[in-house]
């Protein structure tokens, strides 16, 4: 709820506030960049314009399920701002940063395998393109390539 400025009575300034929560906040991941573009070089998806893919973290975020999260600019907001296509990859600090590096690993390229080979902004949807066995096959393919 929103409230109007009265003498001395505070007024929250979000709705969060109101009922005592924190809100969520983004950092830019540089480390988790890297690590996406080291996947994109290793796994040679060459599909993924890197230059357009932003990697950040979230902290605070009250996600019971989510580990990362992979956004699109949609059609309609590169149009209004005359943007080619982009694409967020959010790690949700509370859940992400408690993982093993391999486990970090198999999210990243999850995230990954949802951005489709147009690269136009939207998604591939989780079956039959983004699941479990073809996580793992490309992770093993990622181990090779960085064994060999």
């Amino acid at each position: 709820m929103w409230y109007r400025k009265r003498d001395d009575v505070p007024i929250p300034t979000s709705r969060f506030q109101e009922r005592g929560e924190k809100m969520i906040r983004y950092e830019l991941a540089e480390d988790i960049g890297a690590r996406i573009r080291d996947i994109l070089g290793t796994l040679e998806m060459a599909h993924v314009d890197e230059a357009r893919v932003a990697c950040v973290r979230s902290i605070g975020s009250n996600s019971k399920r989510a580990i990362a999260r992979c956004h699109g600019l949609s059609r309609i907001m590169q149009l209004a701002l005359n943007q080619k296509p982009h694409y967020v990859i959010e790690v949700v600090s509370e859940r992400f940063d408690k993982l093993s590096k391999e486990e970090q690993t198999k999210v990243l390229i999850h995230e990954l395998m949802h951005i489709p080979h147009s690269f136009g902004g939207g998604f591939r949807t989780h079956k039959p393109y983004v699941t479990q066995k073809m996580v793992e096959r490309m992770y093993r393919k990622f181990m090779r390539a960085k064994q060999a």
